[in-house]
């Protein structure tokens, strides 16, 4: 990381994504040689261009794409290869039109966009696989190419069509066996839905509240494994022909509908695109949520690989104001991107994202995008020199199960559920919003795969389902010193999506210590006031409330109004070397400011730098190097105490001590002197 374009395996990638397709070729040159001046050195390509690469069946063209990538070679950009499976062409659907999804009221996707073709068509497999083959037969010795993106954004779009509904059968005589045991397993006779024979067996349609939970969570399952597999088909393609070269996918942050440890597992690293600015106002909590997500699903550096330039088509929202898209960029390397691409170089003439706007303007005359770009790159060129060997660390973790997010999303409403329209994300939110106002550092983890044992504090919020093997690993991770803190409807129902028969918090109450009486939703804007009881400190329970009764734990807070007052609402069992913290309630964020202070004390959490309101802190250490970052998102001048310690500005190279201001949407990167 000397220099950002020194060498050919480089670590930090720095650009954006091009679509030359869209463009004159006498403009090509202009446009690589402006990203010189922008120390760029990787693009993303092709990801949209089936239709340019394989105009007619069978029929290939490579020369357009061979001289764009002979053009930014010339002024040392090299290309990351998006195989094109996204959008299908014209010539596909018209020869095989059952490619396309069909709805849950029977309907089939229109032709003429993108992600709209069944993840497990046969035809499509076959196109598909023929493209990729073709592509990477082409550019597996090609110097200008470094490595793959595997089609574009996947999603589940819940398809319905016939291929899909004789997989879902095959997928469930797999998982079950007999007809009798997914009978029973998923509580089949309810309504009288008991199947007879395989083919009897039809996907659940909206609206899901209607339908068999166990069926529902299972047909979500296989949705997800079915987008896992198609993206497998990519992957071993590209490994068998050209393992020299790196591949990922760029996935989408929050998006819950996949389960991103699943497909991730088969990729190199991950790739994330980051769009913070979708209205006027930005979660930056949420934003640096999934910050956290992308490092976490396989604990490595991740890619940027779009981030937003400009102003997004979604009901226009507004630009990046001036610093926003640097800041941005500071961010994504601090919580642990090696490498940054900007969507997208120019925005679009023509098309369904003509207002979906890049660096450039459509014009293509650079402006004061194209300057804050050419600013933030002159500032990593410092920065990332000290970065080497290092990486985001964290001894805090928050348990993250996707069959658990799909579930949540399932389940029956009640009063405030969903209450920032983020869905199962909110129990998490609710948690994470507290830790990253104090700059505690945050793994997500799979508790199915992972080792536990390297976090000092587990939170597990809102952990519904559950099966042996978490279960186990909860129990003995508190057992072996660690700290578990859990949350509202734990353990509630086993790992079919039914509701377990016996007291909460199920397979976890010897765990916690605790038995749930009775619970009931509060309706919105309905809360019941609650406090520790060692230092008075007060809080109010929301959404929805736990009558605990203890069995060998100690009560931390109790209900101080509504019909569970003088009742448990947190408790805490030592267990082992461990403890275990049960809150039965969605406590507001004096809560957990007050349970972050007790771990302090107890020296299981950490905070990065004092808590400061706008001021977003993040570490990345290793190597016998700290540099930290300081990250203003509010909009006024912002002054910092640095306490005893002395640090150097790597941008500026100064000094500092004593304190720092930042202005706003502005940072600073130190590192102690």
């Amino acid at each position: 990381m000397k220099n950002l374009r020194e060498k050919e395996n480089l670590s930090f990638r720095f650009g954006a994504d091009y679509y030359p397709e869209h463009w004159p070729r006498e403009r090509w040159a202009t446009d690589a040689k402006m990203m010189a001046e922008l120390r760029f050195n990787t693009v993303r390509l092709a990801e949209f261009a089936w239709s340019r690469i394989e105009p007619a069946e069978g029929e290939f063209n490579f020369d357009w794409l061979d001289d764009a990538l002979e053009t930014l070679a010339k002024h040392g950009v090299k290309a990351i290869l998006g195989t094109p499976t996204a959008a299908p062409p014209p010539w596909l659907i018209r020869a095989h039109p059952d490619v396309l999804q069909v709805d849950g009221e029977g309907r089939r996707k229109a032709e003429g966009t993108r992600k709209n073709y069944c993840a497990v068509n046969p035809n499509y497999i076959e196109h598909s696989k023929k493209i990729v083959e073709k592509l990477v037969l082409h550019y597996k010795d090609n110097p200008n190419v470094i490595g793959w993106q595997i089609d574009n954004e996947f999603d589940v779009n819940l398809c319905y069509c016939e291929n899909s509904i004789i997989a879902f059968r095959d997928w469930l005589r797999k998982k079950y066996g007999s007809l009798d045991r997914l009978n029973s397993e998923c509580g089949l006779i309810f309504w009288g839905q008991e199947y007879g024979s395989w083919e009897e067996i039809l996907p659940p349609r909206p609206p899901f509240d209607m339908q068999n939970p166990a069926l529902c969570l299972e047909w979500h399952r296989f949705s997800s494994d079915a987008w896992v597999n198609y993206q497998r088909l990519q992957v071993e393609i590209i490994r068998k022909h050209a393992p020299h070269h790196f591949i990922t996918h760029n996935f989408m942050g929050l998006y819950k509908e996949l389960d991103y440890f699943k497909l991730a597992k088969d990729l190199d690293f991950v790739s994330f695109d980051y769009y913070p600015r979708w209205s006027s106002k930005v979660d930056y909590a949420a934003s640096a949520m999934a910050h956290d997500l992308m490092r976490s699903l396989k604990k490595k550096p991740y890619l940027i690989m779009e981030l937003q330039s400009g102003a997004v088509k979604t009901h226009l929202a507004p630009v990046p104001k001036p610093g926003e898209i640097r800041l941005w960029t500071v961010q994504s390397v601090a919580r642990g991107a090696n490498g940054v691409l900007y969507f997208r170089w120019r925005s679009c003439r023509f098309g369904a994202e003509e207002y979906w706007h890049g660096i450039l303007d459509h014009d293509g005359i650079p402006r004061r995008r194209f300057s804050e770009v050419k600013r933030v790159s002159e500032e990593l060129f410092k920065i990332t020199p000290e970065l080497e060997d290092t990486f985001f660390e964290s001894n805090t973790g928050i348990i993250l199960v996707y069959d658990n997010l799909w579930a949540w999303d399932l389940e029956t409403g009640y009063g405030g559920k969903n209450y920032y329209g983020m869905g199962a994300w909110e129990p998490v939110l609710n948690v994470y919003r507290v830790l990253y106002k104090r700059n505690i550092p945050v793994d997500f983890v799979d508790p199915s795969s992972e080792d536990l044992g390297k976090y000092r504090v587990l939170f597990a919020p809102s952990l519904m389902l559950l099966n042996d093997r978490i279960g186990d690993a909860l129990r003995s991770y508190v057992k072996r010193g660690g700290v578990l803190i859990a949350t509202p409807r734990t353990g509630s129902k086993d790992w079919n999506n039914n509701i377990v028969d016996k007291p909460l918090p199920g397979e976890l109450s010897d765990v916690l210590g605790v038995r749930v009486e009775e619970y009931t939703g509060l309706p919105e804007g309905e809360t019941y006031e609650a406090l520790f009881l060692e230092g008075k400190v007060f809080f109010r329970a929301r959404n929805w409330a736990e009558k605990l009764e203890v069995e060998d734990a100690e009560v931390m807070a109790e209900y101080s109004s509504g019909m569970y007052a003088g009742k448990p609402v947190a408790t805490m069992k030592h267990l082992g070397r461990g403890v275990a913290i049960y809150v039965g309630t969605f406590a507001t964020a004096e809560f957990y400011d007050e349970l972050i202070n007790r771990l302090l004390r107890m020296g299981v959490v950490e905070e990065v730098f004092p808590s400061q309101e706008g001021v977003e802190a993040v570490r990345r250490s290793g190597g016998g190097k700290e540099v930290l970052f300081l990250l203003n998102h509010g909009e006024e001048v912002s002054e910092l105490s640095l306490g005893t310690r002395v640090f150097r500005d790597l941008v500026s190279g100064d000094r500092l001590s004593g304190s720092l201001k930042i202005a706003g949407l502005d940072f600073r990167v130190v590192t102690p002197s």
